[in-house]
Parts: C-alpha cells; structure tokens; sequence
C-alpha cells in the first residue's frame, strides 16, 4: 500500500474548498490532478472516501474519519519540514524534574542577551533521557549519567543532596539530616529518572523504598507523611510546596549535573551553553 502526501493533501483540500474544481485552484494544480490522486487514493485504501454528486462533494464515514487522519500527518509532516529548514533559530533543553533550580532565571536571562539568535525554550520530559531520545529537545539537563553510546555529556556543575520531608515530621525541625536518619523511613523514588536509590546507604542500613512516577506524585506523597525523599537542591527551588521542607543531607554525596546531546550531532550552541551553565553553577 502506497500513500503519498499528495493524495492526502488533494483529499484534504478536496473536503475544504467543497468541489475538486477549487481544490485544484488552492492547491495550484490540473482539476485532472486532483481527480487522479483522488482515485488513487481510493484504490491503495480499497475504500470509498468521497461521495461525488453534480452539486456537491461529502466525505463518507470513512473518509471523515481518513480526512481527520490526514490532517493529523500532514501537520506533523509541517513540522518536519518548518525544524529542518528553520536552521538552528531555536534551542531546546529538556530536564526531567528540575531544570537549573535556582540558576533557571539567570540562565534564561543571560542566554537571551548573549544568543538573541537562538530562541530558547526548555521542556519538562519525565523520561531517562529528560526528552532527548524521544526527539523533544535539542540538549538535556540530565542527574544521572546516560549510559547509552548514542549520548555524549559534559559536567557542568554539582548539587547538594537534600531530603524532602513534611513539614510535621520531627527531623523537619534539623537543619540538617544524616543518611542514618533516614535509614528506618520509605523513601519514595522515581526509578526512570530520579537521582537516588538505596543503594546510596550501606548495605546493612537501606530504607525501604516504594516507587512514585512523577514530581508531584513524589511530592503530595511526602506532604502526607507516607515517605521521604532526596533529590538534587534544584528540587527546593523549582518546587516549593506548603506541608514540605527540605533539609541538606550532610553526609550524602552531591549530585553531578550534566548537559547531553546525540553524539555526532550537536547543536550549534552546545559549547556556549556548556560554558554558561558552568559558569552559573561555578559562582553561584
């Protein structure tokens, strides 16, 4: 089965315009053209699409059904072409919790004076890859590493380890936890992209876990006492939450925050965001 743009766009414009007569005129070709990708289309989907009568032209059932279809593909196919040709005028940088915390607005700001060229934009996608995989975004901000060749990175900067806790939990009164602390609670994790396990206490000392599949999921469970968390500082700052506090882990290793993109095909504006971002976590 052979489906061509074309035919789609004919079928389409044929359902628009209301006769083949102007569809040939929007789109600029023969009414005979239009008539052919028609009948061809018709003939690899083995289906009537259109009802043709001497005063009007009415997609059946099915061909209401394909028309909707094909205007799903044709503004994916838009898409397609607008990216490739747009150049490199956009930046996208994909995080899966947290983007920068509190380095997010500096960032934004100083990258939109420095680089007026390259639109920025950052998206929230809660996959390993922080959306890079899925194709949503041009560089990620990642807090565990990608162990998947396909990837390259670059370290550019360090965060505290800090635990979530409800603000009526009697460490919530520390300034500061240990591991130990933690040690008999449920520690709520995101095993796809969250930056701890158990395995960051020792082997005769692990908390229970139970698994959470989003930040807000991670963080209602906690403000109702169910578990505890610990995750990167950036959480603190990009999620405060009445009923939450978080409290520095001081025995915790910090977390490594790093910039990745597809290996072989970096964008253009990788190297200045790797030195912005370092720099932004350097001084700050």
């Amino acid at each position: 089965m052979d489906v061509e743009l074309r035919q789609l766009r004919c079928l389409v414009a044929i359902v628009d315009e209301g006769s083949f007569t102007d569809a040939a005129i929007a789109l600029g070709v023969s009414q005979a053209a239009v008539s052919r990708a028609l009948a061809s289309l018709e003939r690899a989907l083995g289906v009537r699409l259109l009802r043709r009568t001497s005063r009007e032209v009415t997609p059946t059932a099915t061909g209401l059904r394909a028309v909707a279809q094909a205007r799903r593909v044709l503004g994916e196919v838009d898409d397609l072409v607008r990216e490739a040709i747009s150049g490199h005028t956009r930046l996208r940088i994909g995080y899966a919790w947290s983007a920068l915390g509190r380095h997010t607005p500096a960032f934004q700001r100083r990258w939109a004076q420095a680089r007026p060229d390259a639109d920025l934009h950052l998206v929230r996608v809660n996959s390993a890859t922080a959306g890079l995989a899925e194709g949503a975004c041009d560089l990620a901000v990642v807090r565990r590493p990608l162990d998947d060749r396909r990837f390259d990175s670059a370290l550019v900067g360090l965060e505290r380890r800090l635990c979530a806790l409800a603000a009526d939990d009697p460490l919530a009164g520390r300034r500061s936890v240990r591991l130990a602390d933690l040690a008999r609670r449920t520690l709520l994790i995101d095993r796809r992209t969250g930056t701890t396990t158990a395995a960051l206490w020792p082997p005769d000392a692990r908390p229970e876990t139970e698994e959470t599949h989003d930040i807000d999921d991670w963080l209602t469970e906690i403000a109702t006492g169910r578990g505890v968390g610990v995750t990167a500082e950036s959480t603190a700052h990009q999620y405060p939450r009445p009923g939450i506090v978080y409290r520095p882990v001081r025995d915790a290793e910090p977390i490594a925050v790093r910039l990745a993109w597809w290996r072989g095909d970096a964008h253009p504006a990788t190297q200045a965001v790797i030195e912005l971002l370092t720099a932004l976590y350097r001084t700050g």
